[in-house]
């Protein structure tokens, strides 16, 4: 459990994170807080894309050779020292579905161990993704149902876990309530029974911190997208390193041969390390932009972000309750990662508002308007955020958007 330091020491914390504003020039024009999200773009980032589109121009196909075949695992060794994962255990892939359809096809679904168990909670993409490819190869699927909509007692969880189950791919943070699960107690209870946990933590890696070793996750799954600030088209492949041998993934590709260039007719044989879970051609330029923000998180420390987290989530949280709203996140702080949900009455036209104010939150049904402060955010700008939507609700501002809809909110 992280020790909470007193107000002397929260204040040198603070003060020392926001010298990372400087980093962020979206900082110096809206208030952003929606990095659960989207985080927001690093000025590193614009010069790597920009060192991408130079290195194309000059050595055009010596590129891959001279710099773009490695990426791959340089940046993904980048990227698990945030959550201690050992050299050559990450691989890079375009998105997370992708990834978690990359375990489940290194699995026999035949037999009688062909159990999948996860919760109505876990991010929409991925259940639609067990219900379609994992459930075709022969899995049978138990869903756990949140009784609150907030989060699902580990209990519940640990009961469904058996000698049958195969896969438990989980959410460490719940991305509609910001709930952190016991992936400790999952993560043993899954060894008991010779299950394999497939931990999701998209919604935790940046800023909730993460121990690939202590907690003994076969895999790890998850993206720069959101508290990394590395942009789209950055998602991350943890595997154990006792099974990297034993997986022979189907859905690969000429990255994951050996010698590639070879050109050997199938079957595949597989590579050793990492790359044994690449299939195609990587998305290079988002390699260049996902490298960068990962970096600042690692210098400013992730258990100071989740320190100045934990505070301005607290602060959130109080304000919203003082104004009597409904707060659709977790009371007690050791289970509130880095979001606050808030329902609001018009929640839909509330935000939009914000928007039009340059204040840059989200919405989600179920969940109400997503207020998601990073390392990178003051106090101030969390304050503001709320005394906007007290005004915004006061005046009546939010009707110009009643009955609005859009494909992206």
């Amino acid at each position: 459990m992280l020790l909470r330091p007193g107000p002397d020491l929260w204040s040198l914390v603070r003060d020392q994170l926001l010298s990372y504003r400087k980093h962020f020039p979206t900082l110096e024009t809206c208030t952003y807080l929606i990095s659960n999200s989207l985080g927001a773009m690093p000025v590193q980032a614009r010069a790597a894309l920009q060192e991408y589109a130079d290195i194309w121009t000059d050595r055009g196909v010596r590129a891959w050779s001279e710099a773009w075949w490695d990426m791959s695992g340089l940046v993904g060794d980048e990227i698990g020292r945030l959550f201690s994962a050992p050299s050559d255990t990450v691989s890079m892939h375009q998105n997370v579905t992708l990834a978690e359809a990359i375990v489940i096809s290194c699995f026999d679904w035949s037999g009688t161990r062909n159990k999948v168990v996860y919760t109505d909670m876990n991010f929409p993409s991925v259940q639609y993704l067990y219900e379609g490819y994992a459930r075709s190869l022969g899995a049978e699927i138990e869903v756990v149902n949140s009784p609150d909509g907030i989060g699902v007692p580990t209990e519940m969880l640990l009961e469904a876990i058996d000698e049958t189950t195969l896969l438990v791919p989980i959410s460490h943070v719940l991305f509609r309530s910001a709930y952190i699960q016991d992936a400790k107690a999952i993560c043993e209870r899954a060894a008991e029974v010779g299950a394999h946990v497939v931990l999701d933590a998209y919604q935790s890696v940046g800023t909730v911190p993460v121990d690939v070793a202590d907690l003994d996750c076969a895999f790890l799954i998850g993206g720069v997208l959101k508290w990394l600030s590395g942009g789209p088209g950055g998602a991350f492949l943890y595997v154990r390193p006792d099974l990297i041998e034993k997986l022979e993934p189907k859905l690969t590709g000429w990255m994951a041969h050996p010698s590639p260039f070879d050109f050997a007719p199938a079957p595949i044989e597989f590579t050793e390390g990492a790359y044994r879970f690449q299939n195609g051609t990587p998305n290079v330029p988002g390699l260049y932009a996902a490298r960068e923000g990962p970096r600042l998180v690692h210098d400013a420390d992730v258990l100071a972000i989740r320190e100045k987290s934990m505070h301005q989530t607290a602060r959130i949280v109080e304000a919203a309750l003082a104004e009597g709203w409904t707060v659709n996140a977790p009371m007690d702080p050791e289970r509130r990662g880095g979001t606050v949900a808030i329902d609001v009455p018009h929640a839909y036209a509330v935000k939009h508002e914000l928007l039009r104010r340059e204040i840059i939150v989200d919405y989600r049904p179920g969940a109400g308007i997503r207020i998601s402060p990073h390392y990178y955010n003051s106090d101030d700008e969390c304050d503001h955020a709320i005394a906007e939507m007290r005004d915004i609700l006061a005046t009546g501002a939010w009707e110009r958007y009643a009955g609005h809809r859009e494909t992206v909110s």
